[in-house]
């Protein structure tokens, strides 16, 4: 095993956003016997940063793979500007439509989200000048935006519901899996050198492309079913859980 890849959120996190210092530990032993240790998420980069002080992540890829933090250089695959504007004004026509923009000069949003603490921005579609969309995130309580919202997207985007609430628009350059590529590239290691836990549509392709997918118990069904294996819940770090009684005392093999 060279490569322990995780998502953060309802994975290695526990419901509260904190990683256990029984995790830190079971973290600290696999440093310790030469593995890397990799993030992908749908954080931004700045918001991944607590973590990546208490945990020290060998790379980072932030923003469902739009950056790519790699040892002494960065990667960006954000949205064209024309692109981003264009999905904003199809959200637009929807009624009590909440919106915001992960941009390189922060989070943009039409509505107050106490747990972001955007910047509060009336100008949608258009964006705020001189800055680099990453990702558009919606939400909204009428089910027929999430029923149209592939129709409503430029060939150069796509998206993915996270929570079952929470649409995230991305450049097509920029996946979790497309990013892990990358990392692990740069490390000169194959994807089956690596174990990949997840919880979410996003994770799904990681877990079926890396050499074992683990799923934790709390995962959608989808993320569930692309798993080689099941880790106990979040909250019960299973994550950690499962690196310790598999892989650093039975040596599990890929």
């Amino acid at each position: 095993m060279k490569a322990i890849i995780t998502d953060l959120d309802r994975t290695l996190l526990r419901t509260d956003k904190t990683v256990s210092a029984y995790t830190l530990s079971v973290l600290k032993r696999c440093r310790e016997k030469g593995m890397l240790l990799l993030v992908a998420s749908a954080r931004p980069l700045r918001t991944i940063a607590p973590y990546h002080a208490q945990i020290g992540f060998d790379a980072i890829a932030a923003t469902n793979g739009v950056i790519i933090q790699l040892p002494g250089r960065q990667l960006i695959h954000g949205l064209r500007r024309e692109s981003a504007q264009q999905a904003l004004a199809a959200l637009m026509r929807y009624p009590d439509v909440l919106l915001s923009a992960e941009t390189s000069g922060g989070l943009f949003a039409n509505g107050d989200i106490p747990e972001w603490d955007p910047v509060i921005y009336h100008d949608f579609p258009r964006l705020p000048a001189h800055v680099i969309p990453y990702k558009i995130l919606a939400s909204s309580p009428h089910r027929q935006l999430y029923e149209e919202i592939a129709a409503l997207l430029p060939p150069d985007a796509y998206h993915t519901v996270a929570g079952e609430s929470l649409i995230q628009i991305m450049s097509t350059e920029a996946t979790k899996w497309k990013a892990i590529r990358h990392m692990l590239a740069h490390f000169q290691l194959s994807p089956k050198d690596a174990v990949y836990f997840g919880d979410d549509n996003d994770d799904v392709e990681a877990l079926q492309q890396c050499g074992l997918g683990v799923a934790v118990q709390n995962a959608i069904p989808a993320a569930l079913a692309a798993a080689d294996r099941i880790a106990p819940d979040n909250d019960s770090d299973g994550v950690a859980r499962f690196i310790e009684e598999n892989i650093l005392e039975r040596n599990l093999a890929l």
